[in-house]
């Protein structure tokens, strides 16, 4: 019994770590581009970044549920393997996470969830234990759906920001009064952030606890002592890790203007809040990006990096696999070794995060190795520095042009009417002598 009690501790302990590093892990995609385009200040914007996380974290628990009596189908597992089981997921999760972290790699923190929970239950239990029509569902579907979804809403909003604001095309900042608007929507996206990816560590440990016998399977709920660990947990890591990588990325999105930022935030924050509320568990970092990349293509003269975002995609792709390859291996070793296996998996665990924490610290934080896929994603549209003038830009240049072609033809039939007079005159002064033939 005492044994099974510190496995339960342990999971909840590496799922609360799991939680903190999605913190600093996601911070960026609430606030780069208010920070990219001046609207805030790097630690003013985590700050504000940490506290709607947390508020966001007691709006909704649709996403947890999802979890925790969706997918995994916990009454054919065993509650003597499935403490472990999700240990293994989790070590899979956060090896992954941490990795792509170091590498710079697009990834996302929640497939990273998905991918290391489903693969140890794979290897641990078997496939029927996965309810893979709920993956599809409430997972899958959403991953290919949301991002494109927040893509075309921030494509239209920033067409539509731009067409109201056509008065300011001659102005360099005339439209700068979006970074007021920024403010309200990048607290949008941070808010909806703490709504679905706390939800997902409130899940796990919601589930850890329904098959170890301490709540019941009848309502997956998850517990007001989870709720506020996991909302606690992930503010502390918006907080602790993330002004030193948004900084980063406030520079990797310095293309970014105040109106696209808005509409791209806006996109992200409505995509979210409504997923959540669905109870569909999405990447935050997906949604943002395919918002940063709509908005990019709704700017004049803009064109897609088809190489850039192919590699963003299949960063994407490669997530839930790879995850699931790490914890189906950490699944391996417990069903094993069923007593030796958890304690090699919590020393391999604590082994990994130790070496790639110290790593990243040999390196200086750049776009390079720091939370790249939002600055990725804003690159993979590229922007022409002088794109082609708009319909009311042509009708101005078209009206100067006509001005002043009637200012020349003004002025040239003023010169000629002038050189006709000079030449009239010219004549009456050498005209016929006094005192001449008549």
């Amino acid at each position: 019994m005492e044994t099974a009690t510190l496995i339960i501790v342990l999971v909840i302990a590496l799922a609360l770590f799991f939680d903190f590093t999605n913190g600093f892990h996601d911070t960026a995609n609430a606030m780069a581009t208010p920070i990219a385009t001046g609207a805030l200040k790097p630690k003013t914007a985590v700050l504000l970044a940490a506290v709607l996380n947390l508020v966001g974290a007691f709006l909704s628990t649709e996403v947890a549920q999802t979890i925790s009596g969706g997918i995994i189908n916990e009454e054919q597992i065993s509650h003597d393997i499935f403490p472990e089981i999700i240990l293994a997921g989790l070590i899979g999760a956060i090896t992954w996470n941490m990795l792509t972290w170091l590498l710079g790699l697009p990834s996302s923190s929640s497939h990273a969830l998905f991918g290391g929970l489903i693969g140890a239950t794979i290897v641990g239990v078997g496939v029927t234990a996965v309810d893979f029509g709920v993956v599809m569902s409430k997972v899958i579907l959403p991953a290919f759906i949301a991002p494109v979804t927040a893509g075309l809403i921030a494509f239209t909003a920033t067409k539509l920001a731009y067409a109201l604001t056509r008065r300011y095309d001659s102005k360099p900042d005339g439209r700068d009064g979006f970074r007021f608007g920024q403010i309200f929507t990048s607290s949008l996206v941070a808010l909806a952030h703490g709504t679905n990816d706390a939800q997902k560590t409130m899940g796990i440990i919601t589930l850890l606890l329904i098959t170890a016998g301490l709540q019941s399977a009848s309502n997956p709920e998850p517990q007001t002592w989870v709720v506020f660990a996991c909302a606690i947990t992930i503010a502390l890591g918006t907080y602790m890790g993330g002004w030193r990588i948004i900084r980063t990325l406030g520079k990797g999105l310095t293309e970014v203007k105040p109106a696209q930022g808005f509409a791209a935030e806006a996109s992200t924050a409505s995509t979210i809040l409504a997923s959540s509320a669905l109870g569909f568990a999405l990447s935050t970092t997906q949604v943002a990006s395919g918002s940063v990349i709509g908005s990019g293509l709704g700017r004049r003269g803009s064109q897609v990096r088809w190489r850039t975002a192919g590699r963003i995609m299949v960063g994407w792709v490669l997530t839930l696999p790879a995850a699931g390859a790490v914890g189906a291996v950490a699944a391996l070793i417990v069903v094993w070794l069923p007593v030796w296996g958890v304690i090699i998996d919590a020393v391999l665990a604590v082994a990994i995060i130790l070496f790639l924490f110290l790593r990243s610290r040999r390196d200086e934080v750049t776009a390079a190795n720091a939370m790249s896929e939002v600055a990725d994603s804003g690159r993979a549209v590229k922007v022409k520095r002088n794109p082609p003038p708009t319909r009311r830009q042509r009708a101005i240049a078209r009206e100067e042009a006509r001005r002043v072609a009637a200012a020349q033809t003004a002025a040239n039939t003023a010169a000629k009417k002038a050189a006709k007079a000079a030449k009239a005159a010219e004549r009456s002064a050498n005209g016929p002598k006094s005192g001449g033939p008549r």
